[in-house]
Order: structure tokens, then C-alpha cells, then sequence
């Protein structure tokens, strides 16, 4: 087991003054890391999965792979590409979805649970007032006019 330290840096001065900030947090108990870098095409594509270990879903394909769900802590997929966006469609286990747009160079963090992975860390619904968490089940992706190269971080307990 390790720690986990991931850091969030901006850097920038306006009119002679600085406006820098760094955040840092520790994830403990650390001891799987996948790095990948994958090609998404313009044709929606399983980037990553999540089920229970006694799942029958973990035999599913995605590029990135496929994860326990309780134990994943940390997920950053980083669009490599110079010109083209992609968009990232996030699935709960009520088949509700989420998309994001990741323009690019631009990267998306999607923060597990400290001690409970993806379980019950996403709502998507019509209305967001009254909120019950699922449990993430897949993440896919889909570049926009041409294939993007996208680099996939996960640390997992």
C-alpha cells in the first residue's frame, strides 16, 4: 500500500499580481495504478468499466479497463489532442448518464470515495434537488471530427 498524492497548480498574474494556487490531497492506501493512453475514435467507445468484484460485468471490454468498483479512489483522463474535444458520458447503475466536454489538452477528474471507491458517487437525473448516489458503471468516450489520444490515470486500494 502507498499514498496517493495528486496536486492542482494554477499560475497566473494580472496586472502585477499573482493569483497562484496549489491544492494537494493525500489518498492513502493506494496499490494498484493503471496509465494508459488509448485512442478514442469519433464512434462512442467503453473507455472504463466498474462492477463488483463478483460481478459478471467485469468481463466486459474497455479500453482503459475494468475496475473493482470499490476501490477505485481516484480517475483522470486527460484529452492529448491539439485540436479536437471529446466528450466523456458517465452511466450510473439506473442507466441515468452525464456528459462532460474535455476540450483539448484539457483533463477531467473524477474523484472516488476515500474509503468506498465509485460506489454511490453520482446522481444524473431530469433534477438534481433530491439527491440519492449510485454507484458509477462505466465511463465512455467519443472524440469530436477526428480520433483523440487520451491518457487514463486510476489508483485503485
Amino acid at each position: 500500500m502507498a499514498t496517493l498524492t495528486t496536486k492542482v497548480i494554477e499560475e497566473i498574474t494580472l496586472n502585477n499580481n499573482s493569483y497562484n494556487s496549489e491544492r494537494s490531497l493525500d489518498i492513502s492506501s493506494v496499490n494498484e495504478i493503471v496509465k494508459r493512453i488509448v485512442t478514442i475514435s469519433t464512434t462512442e467507445t467503453g473507455l472504463l468499466g466498474f462492477a463488483t468484484a463478483s460481478s459478471t460485468d467485469l468481463s466486459k471490454s474497455y479500453l482503459a479497463g475494468q475496475f473493482d468498483e470499490d476501490d477505485v479512489r481516484y480517475i483522470r483522463i486527460t484529452n492529448l489532442d491539439s485540436t479536437n474535444h471529446l466528450t466523456l458520458t458517465f452511466r450510473d447503475e439506473d442507466s441515468t448518464e452525464f456528459c462532460m466536454k474535455v476540450d483539448a489538452g484539457h483533463s477531467f477528474i473524477y474523484p472516488g470515495d476515500n474509503s468506498g471507491g465509485v460506489k454511490d458517487t453520482m446522481h444524473a437525473a431530469g433534477s438534481a434537488i433530491t439527491v440519492s448516489l449510485n454507484d458509477l458503471v462505466d465511463i465512455t468516450a467519443l472524440a469530436n471530427t477526428d480520433s483523440c489520444d487520451v491518457e487514463v490515470f486510476v489508483g485503485s486500494a
